[in-house]
């Protein structure tokens, strides 16, 4: 497990105070109770802890633990590129 996957993960499990071995890329937030207030309060946490910004528009389209991290990934990249934030999706 990559950095970036376990960092994620450990943030949702903090936000949701679920035991990270009980996730995975899989997890769907319907299965977590994680409601479009608590993706906004992971998406702060997510954005502090990896230097991003996640856009605004991009919360609704995520529905699975893994759709984060592969959100992540992309604007990580995309940061250390140089290059202006990708979508998260």
């Amino acid at each position: 497990m990559d950095d970036i996957t376990k960092r994620s993960i450990e943030i949702i499990a903090k936000a949701k105070n679920i035991p990270a071995d009980n996730i995975n890329l899989n997890t769907t937030f319907e299965e977590l109770n994680i409601d479009s207030l608590d993706k906004i309060n992971i998406s702060f946490e997510v954005e502090e802890a990896f230097h991003i910004e996640i856009p605004d528009d991009a919360l609704g389209s995520l529905k699975t633990v893994g759709d984060v991290v592969n959100g992540v990934k992309q604007l990580v990249e995309a940061k250390e590129a140089g290059s202006a934030p990708a979508a998260t999706s």
